[in-house]
């Protein structure tokens, strides 16, 4: 189990800080035209990417459109997408990293002592670091909307909290690793406990207005006075029964109130960029004013605690084989996939960031090619940067 380092304790800067800047991308219309091949082979309506090296852009383009249905759209590079599950890392992990950052919050506190509550006994022995590493006994998903929907719009974040206490686990806690929903809309709970404020309300207060970002990421797309045709869609929803634009698509989110988390946050990839380049100059010691250093690097590192796992304390790894980041990034890199279509990875060796956006699920979720093509498209990128070694 990972260590928490304590305050004044030292860390030797990453080795990225020591390696010989090397050139920007090779070919940019290489890229391009995969990014326009995903349109033609259906992987996506459109998309947008940006690739960065050592706080420079090397890559930042659209292609294709926003929305095909009801009204074609075509994409623009500000484009706000549902980020999805990238909620987890850039808002909920993000949250939790700034409150043991500040004492907050303990990585080993149980989910007793954190919500201050008696918890029922196949739960005592979960942690917050359980919950980060999606190992804490919850199953994957569950349709709660289903429940939630019948009940007042202000009574069911509660009614859903007592669910998950309620519930069964499908495992003992720290025995497997399951990618869960339910530990994310608890660690949401967790925030509001320790912060004392919501989850947007903290993420703005800390994060996104002090780095002027609450236009590029955001959970009320209302605050931000857009339009609905201005986001990128998602699903015809066989259940709303309608195409999803400007609002979650996730549907116990959407019933929750727009968000919660596991998933609600939107954002433009150049949104996404300003928060991962945050947390990459802290990893490198280059700043110090949002977290200490050796916070983000705690939480970026691979933990042990399930063999095989890949997860990181709310963020994942490249998997030894089939990962999405492709086999070209290092074995240090961070990441995380969100369900619409959406992806950041980050690697820290090298110094590359990569936010990959596109609307897959519009019209259907059933459109699943971006699992191989994501792979085919970091390769290629990493090939394009001279770092496929």
């Amino acid at each position: 189990m990972l260590a928490v380092l304590t305050k004044g304790a030292e860390w030797p800067l990453p080795t990225v800080v020591k390696i010989q800047h090397m050139e920007m991308m090779k070919s940019r219309s290489t890229v391009q035209q995969l990014l326009f091949e995903g349109i033609r082979e259906g992987v996506y309506p459109g998309a947008v990417l940006l690739v960065a090296r050592k706080n420079e852009i090397a890559f930042f383009e659209k292609t294709g459109n926003r929305a095909l249905l009801p009204t074609p759209f075509p994409m623009k590079k500000d484009t706000p997408f549902d980020l999805a599950s990238l909620t987890k890392p850039l808002a909920t992990t993000l949250s939790i990293m700034k409150l043991f950052d500040e004492g907050a919050v303990h990585p080993d506190q149980s989910l007793g002592d954190l919500l201050q509550i008696s918890v029922p006994p196949d739960k005592a022995a979960i942690t917050l670091r359980f919950l980060l590493n999606h190992c804490a006994g919850f199953p994957d998903w569950m349709p709660f909307y289903r429940e939630l929907i019948r009940e007042e719009p202000q009574k069911r974040k509660t009614l859903l909290r007592e669910r998950l206490l309620e519930i069964t686990l499908a495992y003992s806690p720290g025995k497997r690793a399951v990618y869960s929903d339910l530990g994310f809309i608890m660690l949401e709970w967790i925030i509001e406990k320790a912060a004392g404020i919501s989850l947007p309300r903290f993420l703005d207060a800390h994060f996104l207005i002090p780095l002027s970002l609450d236009n590029g990421l955001f959970f009320d797309k209302i605050r931000q006075k857009r339009e609905e045709t201005e986001f990128a869609a998602t699903e015809n929803c066989p259940w709303r029964k309608r195409i999803i634009q400007g609002e979650v698509h996730d549907e116990n989110a959407w019933t929750l109130g727009g968000y919660s988390g596991h998933a609600g946050l939107f954002g433009t990839a150049d949104g996404v960029y300003g928060l991962a380049n945050l947390l990459n100059e802290h990893f490198h010691g280059l700043r110090d004013d949002y977290f200490q250093p050796k916070t983000v690097r705690t939480f970026f590192e691979k933990q042990s605690l399930v063999s095989g796992s890949t997860w990181a304390l709310g963020w994942d790894t490249p998997s030894p084989t089939g990962s999405s980041a492709g086999r070209h990034f290092s074995p240090d890199s961070v990441g995380h996939l969100g369900f619409t279509g959406t992806s950041l990875w980050m690697d820290l060796y090298r110094d590359v960031i990569v936010v990959f956006l596109t609307n897959r699920i519009h019209p259907s979720r059933q459109n699943t090619a971006i699992r191989a093509f994501r792979p085919r498209l970091h390769n290629l990128i990493m090939e394009q940067l001279g770092l496929n070694y």
